[in-house]
C-alpha cells in the first residue's frame, strides 16, 4: 500500500502541476512510513516539509485551495490530526455552502490510522465517525493497494475536501499488483469482495484483511464479504442488497463501538429491510476506551476469532 499510494501521488503530480503534498518531514526523509519517499527529487518545489503545527498545515491548505491549488496535506499520525478539527469544521467543510458555491476547496488531508502496530498512545486512533459526522467531508479508507492507489487518485481529482484515512497495519502487509497506468476508483462506492448467500460480512481498512482471514477459516457458511472502501458517502444500496440476500449481518470495525459508523449502518438496515432481517445484527469493535498500550493492544481489535463468533451466533439464531 505504501508503494500504491507513492505512485498515486506521483502520478497526480506529473498529470497536474497544482498538486502539492505538504506535512511534517514528507520532503527528504519521505514521511515516517516512506509514503512519499523520492517525491522530492522530481517536484523539488512542490513538496513542502512544514513545522510541526497540523493546525497550520490545514488551515494553509485550505487557503492554498481557494487559491486555486490542489494540496495534499499529509498528517504524520491519526491522533494529531484533532488539532486541524478547528479548520476542517468551521472552514475546509463548509466554504463551497458558505460561498453559496462561488468557491470550492480541492483539498485532501490524509493520515496512517488505526493500531495493530504497537505504536505509542495518539498513534493508533481509529476515529472515522468523527470525520464522517462533519457535513460537507468525504471519508476514504483504503483496504489493499490497488484501491489505495485508484481512490487516492479520485480523492486528489475531487472538487470537494476528503479525508483519506491510511490504515497503518496493512501499508506493508498486502501484496498484489497494481497498474502501473493512470486509473481512479469511484469514491462512495463499495467493493465485493466475496459473495455469498448466508452472511452479510461488513468492514473497511485494516478489518477487510481480518475479515479475508475469516473466510478461509469459517467453514460451509457462506459469507458476502463487503468492503465500504468509502465512510461517507456511504454506498448503502450494495449494502442494503446483501442483507436482502442474506438476512444475517455482522459488522467489523477498529473504532470504538458506540456512535460508531457500525451503528449507522446498523440504522439504515433496520430503516429499510428490518423484515430482511432473521437474526439481530452484530457488531465486531474496538471497545469503548482509549486504544491501549502496546501489550494490550490485540486484545482491543477485532480478530478472526472475534468475528467468527460473530458470524456463528447469527447463524444459530
Amino acid at each position: 500500500m505504501v508503494q500504491a499510494i507513492n505512485a498515486a501521488l506521483r502520478q497526480e503530480m506529473e498529470r497536474d502541476e497544482s498538486v502539492i503534498v505538504l506535512g511534517e518531514d514528507v520532503g527528504v526523509d519521505g514521511g515516517v512510513f516512506r509514503v512519499t519517499d523520492g517525491l522530492i527529487k522530481d517536484f523539488p518545489d512542490r513538496i513542502i516539509d512544514t513545522p510541526l503545527a497540523e493546525l497550520g498545515i490545514i488551515g494553509t491548505s485550505i487557503g492554498l485551495a481557494l487559491g486555486g491549488m490542489k494540496p495534499v496535506a499529509e498528517i504524520q499520525f491519526d491522533g494529531f490530526v484533532y488539532s486541524g478539527l478547528d479548520q476542517m469544521i468551521s472552514h475546509m467543510s463548509r466554504i463551497r455552502n458558505r460561498s453559496r458555491g462561488r468557491y470550492k476547496c480541492p483539498m485532501v488531508v490524509r493520515f496512517p490510522y488505526g493500531g495493530g502496530i504497537k505504536a505509542l498512545e495518539h498513534h493508533s486512533e481509529a476515529m472515522e465517525a468523527l470525520f464522517a459526522h462533519i457535513p460537507g467531508l468525504k471519508v476514504v479508507i483504503p483496504s489493499t493497494p490497488y484501491d489505495a492507489k485508484g481512490l487516492l487518485a479520485s480523492a486528489i481529482r475531487d472538487p470537494d475536501p476528503v479525508i483519506f484515512m491510511e490504515p497503518k497495519r496493512v501499508y506493508r502487509a498486502i501484496k498484489e499488483d497494481v497498474p502501473e497506468e493512470e486509473y481512479t476508483i469511484e469514491i462512495g462506492k463499495a467493493n465485493i469482495h466475496k459473495e455469498g448467500s448466508d452472511v452479510t460480512l461488513i468492514a473497511w481498512g485494516s478489518a477487510v484483511k481480518m475479515s479475508l482471514d475469516v473466510l478461509d477459516k469459517i467453514g460451509d457458511i457462506s459469507v458476502e464479504l463487503i468492503d465500504l472502501r468509502t465512510i461517507s458517502p456511504m454506498d448503502t444500496e450494495t449494502i442494503l442488497n446483501s442483507v436482502r440476500k442474506t438476512g444475517r449481518v455482522v459488522i467489523a470495525h477498529e473504532e470504538p463501538q458506540s456512535f460508531g459508523t457500525g451503528a449507522e449502518i446498523m440504522a439504515r438496515i433496520t430503516e429499510r429491510e428490518l423484515l430482511s432481517l432473521k437474526a439481530p445484527i452484530k457488531r465486531v469493535t474496538g471497545y469503548d476506551v482509549p486504544t491501549p498500550y502496546p501489550k494490550l493492544e490485540n486484545y482491543y481489535l477485532p480478530n478472526v476469532s472475534r468475528v467468527t463468533k460473530a458470524i456463528q451466533e447469527v447463524m444459530k439464531f
